[in-house]
């Protein structure tokens, strides 16, 4: 594998424990704030749910959680500080490759809601989801390493609630694949 370049502002957001913190957290808030309205709004009431869905007011209880606490963020302020004083080329590769990765499933994060809310593209939103999910694993397992494990205690709680969101994503599009109402979903 060979060693990506990553731009020095992202190397610096995670380098500092408060940004690493709080651009994730900042980013979540943008996303989602455009969400209450369409949640009780006709579109999102007439959806059908496949079985396990939590109530609708969890999930601005637990992204910024997982956001915030000691999850994403942290972990990528873990993997900066061990890439600052890696000597292994393979551990410095791996951590740059997992730094990437976490980048870009943030830009996903951060596409989803106005995919699967604003736009009404369920489909879209769910191979964006999919592809957060594969993006996220694979950082957690190049970070594991390096990292001595520390960053994957601190991402599995987000890989399984990602998890859980893709397959919310799959059934809704899924149970409502052949309904016409407004947007397609």
């Amino acid at each position: 594998m060979s060693i990506i370049y990553l731009p020095n502002i992202l190397l610096s957001i995670s380098r500092n424990p408060v940004t690493a913190l709080g651009f994730p957290l900042a980013l979540g808030v943008l996303s989602g704030t455009p969400t209450a309205k369409v949640v009780r709004g006709p579109w999102y009431n007439n959806l059908l749910f496949p079985p396990g869905r939590v109530p609708r007011q969890v999930f601005p209880i637990v992204w910024p959680l997982l956001y915030l606490c000691k999850s994403m963020g942290y972990a990528s302020h873990i993997a900066v500080k061990v890439l600052d004083v890696s000597v292994s080329s393979s551990s410095r590769s791996s951590l740059t490759f997992g730094l990437a990765l976490y980048y870009a499933q943030l830009c996903m994060n951060l596409a989803w809601t106005p995919l699967f809310f604003g736009y009404k593209q369920v489909g879209v939103a769910l191979i964006d989801s999919i592809l957060m999910v594969g993006t996220t694993l694979y950082a957690t397992k190049l970070f594991d390493g390096p990292t001595h494990s520390r960053t994957t205690y601190l991402l599995v709680p987000y890989c399984g609630w990602l998890c859980f969101a893709t397959y919310l994503n799959a059934g809704i599009w899924w149970l409502n694949r052949k309904r016409r109402s407004g947007k397609d979903v």
